[in-house]
Order: C-alpha cells, then structure tokens, then sequence
C-alpha cells in the first residue's frame, strides 16, 4: 500500500526565523523555492518545504536532467520507503543547467530502495545518482576526460577513415571494441594502418568541423575557476587533443601519435599505445603530481576501455555510454549535456 504521509527529520530550524513553502503536485517545477536545504513533508499531494541545515551525510541521491517536477516528488515520497532522517536539498550547480535534487542520508540505502528510486526517476525521463561519498566543486580536484565520443560527439578515427576511404571497415572494428570485443591497442593498429598513404589534410579537414559535447565549454571554465586539474586521456590521436588543451586551456592530454612523413600518414602509431591501462595511471599520478587526494579525482567516459580509469577514479561516471559501461560505472549520466556533472560535486554554493 503506498505511503500516503513522509516527514523528512533534518536539523531543526527556529519556525519565526524562516517560513515554509508549500507546492503541489500539479506544479510544474520546483522553480518557485529558494535555492537552498529543506525539511519536506506530504500530505495528499502537497509538499511542504521548511528552511533547514544541510548536514553530513553518509550517502546520498542526486535528481537531475529536465526540470525535476513536483509530481515526480510526490510519486516518490508515496512509492518509497525512505529512512525517516534526511535532508532535502534544491540546486542549481550551473545557470545553464535546470534545478536539481539532493536527499542526504544518515545511512546507507538499501539496494531495493535504490531500485526503486531508479524506477520512479526513469518514468519522470530523469537522471538519477546514488553516492556513498562525494568528490566536492569547491576543493581542488582531478577530471580526467575521455576524447571521442565524450569530450567531442565524434569518434576522430572513424571521420579519418571516411576521408581515406576506409569508413565502413574502419567504424565495425571501432564499434567492435568499444563495446569490449576486441583488444584496444590491437584494434587501432588495425585499424591505422588502414590508413597508409591518406594525406596529412585528413587530420586538418576533421578537426576543423569537429563538434564539441555539449556543456564541455562552461564545464572545463568551472572547474578550471576552481583550481581543478583537467586532463583529456585518450585512445585517439595526439593531433586533436592538443587542439583541444589550446582551446579549453586544459592542464594536460595524453593521447597516441600517428606517424607521418612528407605529408602522408604512414598507417603506424608512435611509441606505446594509450590503452585503459593508460587511462587510469593518468588518474593516480595526475592526482599525486599536484597534491591531490585520491577522493578528489573524477573520470568520465564511454567506452569499455574507460572501465578502469572510472574505476580507478573517487567518482566514475559513465556519459552516453555502452550498456557494459552504465553497468560498471558507479554512476551514469545518459541524456544531456557533460555540464550535468557539475550536478554530481557536492557542496556547490546553494
């Protein structure tokens, strides 16, 4: 039977010092509440809000995407069995970016409450993130970015190849390892050395056109602003992630050198590959070569290679990612733009 009444128990706050807000389930958004902590009771289908504290939590949930509406609340203070102490919690972590909800725990959820609340979220087309600990926005911190496919929509090797005419052998083999079928470094050998003889131009005509993800701009302005340490780590090709450290002012990429002479590309690769080995050292030794404790380090990324550098990171998101990678990743953000991982940093300035 549903739950027809939930009290959240936070902190308490003087009743004269502060006022309630109360919104019902036919409102719209949350946009008409001040930014900021709350206490939250539902009755029927309205929700009352009352100013409180935000307090230390032992996890917690993160409701983002489209704008969170007060029916999805509803729906879930009625379907759920939450604890009976937490906070709740209404963001904004970027202007660019619709008001987001956190509930704070003093304990650990159950993984059928979890569940549930995936459930409730999916229905509303929201994003939903279950934290145990969180990497925090306004301590200085490690982002650790894969290239293709997550920093920019593209996957460069494969808009190469379509300009050298390999496209289509090219793009089945790219496919084939994203997912994990097949080894990293063997399959960009192969699939580089498709390349033979295709003019240096190629690299120049693709990245003149190459389309960043959405939200990458303002995301890398945040946290660079922050003192951040962010760094582009990929399987693709040093020619665009240089490109991409001008531009975006990043602190560093790593990425594989493709040969070339007199104008050609040779179809090899320089030195060793950056593989998903690769990847996660990035994380660690980015982190301790500026002083940086390991719970401050992030990683996002699609593909099966990212696997052990979201592993390797505090925070390991999966962005638009293969279903192995959502499945492994402790958290996944699968609409959107990449600024939503602002949502995912605590203690932003309410």
């Amino acid at each position: 039977m549903p739950r027809r009444f939930a009290k959240v128990q936070g902190p308490t706050v003087s009743q004269s010092a502060c006022s309630s807000s109360v919104i019902t389930a036919s409102s719209l958004s949350l946009e008409s509440l001040a930014l900021g902590h709350y206490q939250l009771q539902l009755v029927g289908d309205a929700l009352e809000f009352t100013p409180a504290v935000r307090g230390v939590a032992a996890s917690r949930i993160v409701l983002f995407g489209a704008p969170v509406s007060a029916a999805s609340l509803v729906e879930w203070f009625q379907k759920v069995e939450l604890p009976d102490q937490y906070t709740v919690s209404v963001q904004q972590a970027h202007p660019a970016l619709p008001r987001s909800i956190e509930l704070r725990f003093d304990t650990l959820l159950t993984a059928e409450i979890v569940e549930q609340l995936y459930t409730v979220a999916k229905q509303h087309g929201l994003e939903l993130v279950y934290q145990h600990a969180e990497v925090l926005l306004d301590v200085p911190g490690v982002l650790v970015m894969d290239m293709d496919s997550t920093a920019i929509q593209i996957e460069c090797i494969d808009e190469i190849a379509k300009l050298a005419g390999t496209g289509e052998q090219v793009a089945a083999v790219t496919a084939r390892a994203m997912n994990g079928e097949l080894d990293f470094a063997a399959s960009l050998r192969e699939r580089v050395a498709t390349l033979k003889d295709a003019p240096e131009q190629i690299l120049a005509d693709v990245l003149s056109t190459v389309p960043l993800m959405p939200g990458l701009t303002e995301l890398c302005q945040t946290l660079l602003s922050k003192q951040w340490q962010v760094v582009i780590a990929s399987g693709g090709f040093t020619y665009f992630t240089r490109a991409l450290q001008q531009r975006l002012g990043l602190s560093a990429t790593y990425a594989n050198e493709l040969e070339i002479i007199h104008g050609k590309l040779t179809g090899r690769v320089l030195g060793d590959i950056v593989d998903a080995n690769t990847k996660a050292q990035v994380v660690q030794q980015t982190a301790v070569a500026h002083q940086i404790p390991a719970s401050q380090t992030v990683a996002i990324g699609d593909g099966a290679n990212d696997l052990p550098m979201l592993a390797q990171a505090a925070l390991g998101v999966a962005f638009h990612a293969k279903p192995k990678v959502q499945a492994q990743a402790k958290a996944a953000i699968r609409q959107g733009s990449l600024l939503q991982l602002l949502n995912l940093l605590g203690a932003w300035k309410a």
